[in-house]
C-alpha cells in the first residue's frame, strides 16, 4: 500500500453488523502496513464508532425486519439510501464494505456499480434458505463476498463471484472457554438449581410478542420447578420494560445489559428459551440446551413459509443438519407448549438435555475458518488485498 490516504466506506445495518464492523476495523488497522493512512467513513453504531467511525446517520434507522414491518419506514430508508449514495460520490472511497442488511446494502451496491468502486460484502444472502436466484444477481454488482458459514461459497462461485469463507465472528469470543460457574457464583445460584436464560429478541416487535409468552411459560414451569431462577440478557433500551413485566408476572429474575454477563449467564444456564436468530448459535457455542421459539406477523410468516427451502429455521439445526433443538414457531409458539418443552429439558437426567449437550459440541468446528485465523483477520486480509490491487489497464 502506498503512503497516500486510503478511504474505506463501511456500512452496518444492525447491532450484529456493528459488532462485526468494529472488530473488522480494528483488525484492518492492526494488519495494515505501518506507513499506511487509513480513513473510515460510513454508517455504524457503538462498536464502529469506538474504532473511529463517525456515522452518517443513526444506524438504528436501518434495523427493520419483516416483509410488512418495513412498509411504514420505506420512505425514510429510501431517503437514507440516496443520502448514502451521495455521500459516497462526494468522498470517492477506495473501497466500500457492506455488512449484512441486504435490503439496504444490495440496493446501494447496485447504484455504486457505475462508479467502479469495489464493493466487498460480509455475510452471504441466505440463498440456501430461500430466493436462490439472488446468488446470480449479487454476482453482478459485488466484487468479493465473505461468508460466515462453510457451505455457502459454492452457491456464489459458480456465478463467478469471488467468495471466501471467513468463519463466524462468534468464534472470536471463545464462548466455550467461559466458566459455567462464573454467573452462578456472582448471583448466588446453587450448583444444581435450575437456571433458565430467556432471550425474547432484540427488536421491539419481538420483545412485545415473545416476552409475555415466555413469562407465562415460566409461570407454568414453576409448578414443576419451584426453585427455578431466571436471567434475561437484553439491550439497555428494553431493561425497564422487561423488569416491569417480571414484576407483573410475579417472577424473580435478573435482567442484564452487559455483554460479558450475557455470555456468563448463557454458559451457566441449565437451559434457554430463545427467539430464533443468531442467539441460537451463541447458545450452541456455549453448549446450552435450548428451545427455539418465534412468532411474527402471520402474513409475513405465511409468505416466508411458501418460499423457504430449509427444513429448519434455527442456525444450530441448519449447521448440524438435523433437528437437535426443538423449534416452536408461529401457531406452535404457545406458553403451554413452551413450558412443556422446557420441563422436558430441565427434569432430572433428561435424555433430551444430554443429547443436545453432545450435539452442540460439534458446532465450533463448523464455524471456524479453514486457516484457523480469526474471522476478522481473514476479512481484513481480503479487504487490504482489494486496496492493494492495482486497477486493470
Amino acid at each position: 500500500m502506498t503512503k497516500e490516504r486510503k478511504t474505506i466506506y463501511i456500512i452496518a445495518g444492525e447491532e450484529s453488523g456493528d459488532q462485526i464492523g468494529g472488530a473488522l476495523m480494528k483488525a484492518i488497522k492492526h494488519s495494515a502496513p505501518k506507513d499506511s493512512h487509513l480513513l473510515f467513513e460510513g454508517v455504524g453504531s457503538t462498536h464502529m464508532e469506538k474504532e473511529g467511525l463517525r456515522s452518517l446517520f443513526p444506524m438504528g434507522e436501518l434495523s427493520i425486519m419483516g416483509i410488512l414491518e418495513i412498509v411504514p419506514h420505506i420512505l425514510n430508508v429510501l431517503a437514507r439510501l440516496s443520502q448514502t449514495v451521495d455521500d459516497i460520490k462526494k468522498i470517492r472511497p477506495d473501497l466500500v464494505v457492506t455488512i449484512d442488511a441486504p435490503g439496504f446494502n444490495f440496493r446501494l451496491a447496485k447504484r455504486l456499480k457505475s462508479l467502479n468502486i469495489p464493493v466487498v460484502h460480509i455475510t452471504a444472502p441466505t440463498v440456501w434458505a430461500w430466493r436462490p436466484r439472488r446468488a446470480e444477481r449479487v454476482a453482478g454488482y459485488l466484487t468479493h463476498l465473505l461468508t460466515l458459514f462453510h457451505f455457502e461459497p459454492p452457491y456464489f462461485t459458480k456465478h463467478g463471484l469471488k467468495t471466501t469463507f471467513m468463519g463466524h465472528p462468534l468464534v472470536e469470543k471463545k464462548l466455550w472457554d467461559i466458566s459455567p460457574e462464573t454467573y452462578r457464583k456472582k448471583h448466588k445460584v446453587k450448583k444444581n438449581q435450575p437456571l433458565l436464560c430467556l432471550l425474547p429478541g432484540s427488536r421491539v416487535s419481538e420483545i412485545n410478542t415473545h416476552l409475555p409468552l415466555f413469562l407465562n411459560a415460566v409461570e407454568l414451569l414453576k409448578s414443576h420447578h419451584p426453585d427455578i431462577e431466571v436471567v434475561i440478557p437484553t439491550l439497555p433500551r428494553f431493561k425497564d420494560q422487561i423488569e416491569k413485566a417480571l414484576k407483573g408476572h410475579g417472577i424473580s429474575g435478573y435482567v442484564t445489559t452487559d455483554e460479558t454477563e450475557k455470555y456468563e449467564a448463557m454458559r451457566g444456564a441449565t437451559a434457554a428459551l430463545a427467539a430464533s436468530g443468531t442467539v441460537t448459535l451463541e447458545l450452541g457455542l456455549c453448549g446450552t440446551p435450548m428451545i427455539v421459539a418465534y412468532k411474527g406477523n402471520p402474513i409475513s410468516a405465511a409468505i416466508v413459509r411458501k418460499l423457504i427451502l430449509t427444513k429448519h429455521v434455527s442456525l444450530t439445526n441448519i449447521l448440524l443438519e438435523k433437528e437437535v433443538v426443538p423449534e416452536l414457531l408461529q401457531d406452535a409458539c404457545k406458553s403451554e407448549d413452551l413450558s412443556h418443552a422446557l420441563h422436558k429439558l430441565l427434569k432430572d437426567q433428561s435424555e433430551s438435555h444430554a443429547v443436545q449437550k453432545k450435539e452442540l459440541t460439534k458446532l465450533r468446528a463448523l464455524v471456524q475458518s479453514a486457516s484457523g485465523e480469526s474471522p476478522s483477520d481473514v476479512a481484513a486480509k481480503a479487504i487490504l488485498e482489494s486496496l492493494l490491487k492495482e486497477p486493470s489497464a
